[in-house]
């Protein structure tokens, strides 16, 4: 930088004297801070390259201590100025989480003919989206026409080079390992590459849509990344409260964590037109958060803030950043938005803290250890301050998921006994708390209790319309309670707003079955399994689409590497299909005499499938008995239609009471 200090250069279509603070284009000469010309001059001494944040803190502010803030502000100062305002930007571009680059070409004026210097190209596709810019010493007069010609030659010669560098660089990026791409959601379709520019349509996401990138722990221990982690997600939380917003939900933001996705990738993905990112650096009772939003579009900075505050503080941090954001997105809040974030959560920092270790382990999905280690986190937090909300909903979903997946007897009316009182607690602590509802309808649900179900599951929506994961749940209920529309539509809308999850794919999925609609079913199946293709889980449900639809040898396939219990359940079905009964009884056999009663309603299901109704409607009532939760599939689930003019079947769908 110091060679450009007392320097005339020429950068794209503006003339710079750097000793007098100076730039002018077309006879209009402005006049710079000196910072901003610092920081103009350092990005052209590394023309094409990017320069990180820190990197400019250490060259343009060394001599005074700043933070990230001074830096966004000075860039967005730099681009008003040089009229940088078009979605396409001609001199500084924003590269996603690194940096800035100078993208104009950089010309040094007035000095002797030097031979220029050779063409560069760029390192990877990462640092540079295209050749790096010459700087070229001018030529005197009496050889410029000379020079001319050299110029225009080279000129030719770096667009062959930079055309060669694109097609094999787009070539190395379709080669790349499928554990880097990102599976195109429905939601969002990318273009053909067969297509042509005039053909693409524009990229025009929800204007007031937002994706929360997961805060970079900038702690030493890297044990605190829960925290971090934990941060991202009570901040994304609490912008989903604003309903003017579209907030891209949890799993589907943090798909690109620890990834390098440039702004328009992530955009592209999650359907959004803005990008919150940041970090997290916590130090005994203190915490420094930096926060920053970007246009996803235009790759511009909207708004940027560091927060240095007492660990205490947290949540007034969530409110104090969800409000700069809305305000930055110009977002008209409506009623006490404070009230709104700030409903069922804490202010007692070591609560938190317990509350985010057991969000940590809630992501196990429903893993038995990490329900167990949630519930712990919870009832710790709760310890800790007995007016948390949020830590008895999400304590009562763990031991619901607990009764439902993993225990056993009475084990399994103890736990929903649990789940219910907490459930009761959150809705009692914080009424206008949508977990609270969502948790006390899954235990109804559960229960068989299905009208007061209906009700918490439309009270929790009237709360957070935008919530996905309440979404996911409403929307298979509602099908199996058959009001078939509202589900399906419930169940799309959580793939919208987190359109990288397979949960709510495969929830989608398995709604589609029960409407009967299977060519759609296999479809969304399938892409739910792109996106996690380790998940066993999933090819059940694809083995049940195959069968309904009467492929059975490709049912067979999917069935056979289902995860234990549904493999049996559904090869047992396939078999009889494909004329292999003693090999589809030998199944049921093992599968009964490992299981006993506690899997009546299986039974039930291989019974109506192979035509034997009788006890198929034997293993229905013991189901009854027992208060099986997957009863509730009884009113829409084609696996039971053999059954549905049996009088004794009518009379099980008639005590159960579904509503109307």
């Amino acid at each position: 930088m110091k060679s450009l200090e007392n320097s005339v250069i020429q950068i794209g279509a503006w003339r710079v004297d750097a000793a007098l603070d100076e730039i002018s284009r077309d006879g209009q000469t402005t006049k710079l801070e000196p910072k901003m010309m610092q920081l103009l001059l350092c990005l052209a001494a590394h023309a094409g390259q990017v320069v990180s944040v820190d990197q400019l803190l250490d060259e343009v502010w060394k001599d005074v201590v700043v933070t990230p803030d001074s830096v966004y502000h000075a860039v967005a100062a730099l681009r008003r100025v040089l009229g940088d305002d078009s979605k396409e930007p001609s001199y500084i571009a924003n590269v996603m989480r690194r940096g800035y680059r100078l993208i104009a070409p950089v010309v040094r004026m007035g000095e002797a003919e030097t031979p220029a210097p050779p063409l560069q190209l760029p390192r990877s596709a990462a640092e540079n989206q295209g050749v790096k810019p010459t700087v070229e010493v001018l030529p005197s007069q009496s050889i410029r026409k000379r020079t001319a010609r050299r110029l225009a030659m080279a000129t030719i010669t770096v667009l062959a080079v930079a055309l060669t560098y694109v097609v094999l660089d787009r070539f190395w990026i379709s080669k790349r390992p499928r554990a880097t791409q990102a599976v195109t959601p429905i939601a969002q379709t990318a273009p053909r590459a067969s297509e042509t520019p005039t053909t693409v349509a524009a990229f025009t996401p929800p204007p007031r849509s937002i994706a929360v990138l997961p805060f970079v722990n900038m702690s030493r221990d890297q044990e605190q990344d829960y925290f971090s982690d934990g941060l991202t997600e009570e901040l994304l939380n609490s912008l989903s409260r604003i309903n003017e917003l579209q907030v891209a939900a949890r799993t589907s933001s943090f798909y690109f964590k620890g990834e390098h996705a440039d702004l328009s990738t992530i955009a592209h993905k999650l359907n959004v037109a803005s990008v919150l990112e940041g970090s997290v650096r916590r130090s005994g009772h203190t915490i420094r958060v930096t926060a920053q939003l970007s246009d996803a579009v235009t790759g511009y900075h909207l708004w940027s803030q560091t927060y240095d505050r007492d660990i205490g503080d947290v949540l007034r941090l969530q409110t104090d950043i969800a409000n700069a954001v809305a305000d930055a997105l110009k977002v008209t809040l409506l009623g006490d938005v404070a009230a709104k974030i700030e409903v069922g959560e804490t202010r007692n920092p070591a609560a938190f803290d317990a509350y985010l270790r057991g969000l940590k382990a809630d992501r196990g999905g429903y893993d038995e250890k990490g329900l167990r280690d949630a519930v712990a986190g919870y009832s710790e937090a709760i310890r800790l301050d007995p007016y948390y909300a949020l830590a008895y909903a999400n304590r009562s979903l763990a031991l619901s998921l607990l009764a439902r997946f993993w225990e056993k007897g009475a084990g399994i009316r103890n736990y929903r006994e649990r789940a219910r009182v907490d459930a009761r607690k959150a809705i009692a602590l914080a009424p206008d708390l949508a977990d609270g509802h969502l948790a006390f309808a899954s235990l109804l649900e559960d229960s068989l209790e299905f009208t007061g179900a209906k009700r918490e599951y439309e009270q929790a929506l009237a709360l957070a319309p935008g919530d996905a994961k309440l979404l996911r749940y409403f929307g298979k209920f509602a099908v199996e309670m058959g009001q078939i529309e509202a589900g399906l539509a419930a169940a799309h809308r959580a793939v919208v707003l987190d359109p990288l999850n397979s949960l709510n794919h495969l929830a989608l999925g398995r709604a589609e079955c029960s409407a009967r609609r299977y060519d759609d079913a296999l479809l969304t199946l399938k892409q739910a399994k792109a996106l996690a293709p380790d998940d066993a889980g999933i090819n059940a449900w694809l083995g049940y689409a195959y069968y309904y639809s009467g492929d059975f040898q490709s049912a067979r396939g999917a069935c056979e590497s289902a995860e234990p219990g549904d493999k049996e359940i559904c090869s047992a079905m396939v078999y009889n299909k494909l004329g292999r009964q003693a090999d589809a009884e030998t199944i049921l056999a093992k599968f009964q005499a490992d299981w006993g009663d506690s899997q009546a309603l299986f039974y039930a299901m291989i019974y109506a499938q192979w035509g034997d109704t009788a006890r198929a409607l034997d293993w229905l009532e013991t189901a009854m008995r027992l208060r099986d939760p997957y009863l509730e599939k009884l009113k829409t689930n084609p696996i039971f239609d053999p059954l549905r003019k049996e009088p004794r079947f009518q009379a099980i769908v008639r005590d159960l009471k579904f509503p109307n």
